[in-house]
């Protein structure tokens, strides 16, 4: 979630070394803050051109996290969570969450996330109403966007956030229109008939991945991996996640059993999605890249990909 005034955006980074210590102090307590707050609100999300808005509700009671998230416009979808795991989703989610595994699997992690980016307070401002703070994190390579936050002084949560690209491009805009920390009720948390109960896939077996990657930019590792249907063959599909605390990627591997395909390279708002058809000795393999990450990084992830389980170490 990301954050910057308009001034420090035409005015470019300012150089503000005193405020480093500040920065690292709001990081430490956004980490603290993200599954230990209560709140309400309603915010507006911009991808790629588009617009929508969404009402949300988050309840911890005890070590419990119960979430809610509720689109307001455009098709009605609802999801419901309780402690990271999907609950409920309305018929449009449901395809999308029946196999997914729990959101923010990853706990934020400041002190490892400073290997790679930096911090840095830029400023003040208001949004939904409540003082907050711009606090920047900037990456410190070409291989990962950029982030600016608004972090509410009461409860350090994001009230604003851009996702700006390498050239300082806004890639997604996140932001609140109405913020109520701790005035939840259970019963704010029920969802809506619409929201039908979701029979999540079995967990898949636990196996050494049979493919690596010869590259990783710095600090990414991987996070996961499986082997699933294909939904246009009759191939298995191997998925590898990858990441580095913040940034995220997923890579695809099908093979192609002479099937006939093109390269390809797509970019929707931050998500990028890049296709690639590579050799190996069992025969032509198509690798797909999907994530938040430059294209350029997303290519060379997708040709650096081989066969066997030992990923490479940055």
């Amino acid at each position: 979630m990301r954050v910057i005034p308009l001034c420090v955006v035409l005015g470019g980074w300012l150089s503000m070394p005193a405020f480093a210590a500040d920065a690292n102090t709001w990081m430490q307590r956004l980490a603290a803050a993200e599954k230990k707050q209560s709140y309400q609100g309603t915010f507006v999300y911009e991808r790629n051109g588009s617009f929508s808005s969404h009402a949300v509700w988050q309840l911890v009671e005890g070590q419990q996290l119960r979430e809610r998230l509720l689109q307001l416009d455009g098709p009605a979808a609802e999801v419901s969570l309780v402690d990271g795991k999907v609950r409920c989703a309305s018929e449009d989610l449901a395809a999308q969450v029946r196999d997914a595994k729990p959101w923010r699997q990853q706990p934020l992690e400041p002190n490892t996330l400073s290997k790679w980016y930096d911090f840095q307070v830029i400023g003040e401002s208001r949004v939904a109403g409540r003082p907050t703070v711009a606090l920047a994190i900037r990456p410190q390579d070409q291989h990962r966007y950029g982030f600016e936050l608004h972090l509410d002084r009461e409860t350090a949560l994001p009230l604003k956030s851009l996702l700006l690209d390498e050239s300082g491009q806004l890639l997604e805009r996140f932001q609140f229109t109405q913020f109520s920390p701790d005035s939840i009720e259970p019963a704010d948390m029920e969802a809506g008939s619409a929201c039908k109960p979701v029979a999540l896939a079995a967990a898949q077996q636990s196996t050494p991945p049979k493919w690596r990657s010869d590259w990783l930019p710095e600090g990414f590792q991987l996070l996961d991996s499986n082997v699933r249907p294909s939904p246009a063959s009759d191939e298995p599909v191997t998925w590898l996640a990858y990441g580095d605390g913040l940034a995220r990627f997923s890579v695809f591997l099908e093979p192609l059993k002479g099937a006939v395909v093109e390269d390809a390279r797509s970019q929707m708002g931050p998500t990028v999605a890049v296709s690639k058809r590579i050799s190996t000795a069992g025969g032509d393999v198509m690798v797909t890249v999907v994530g938040e990450i430059p294209l350029g990084t997303a290519e060379r992830v997708a040709l650096s990909m081989r066969a066997g389980a030992d990923q490479a170490s940055r």
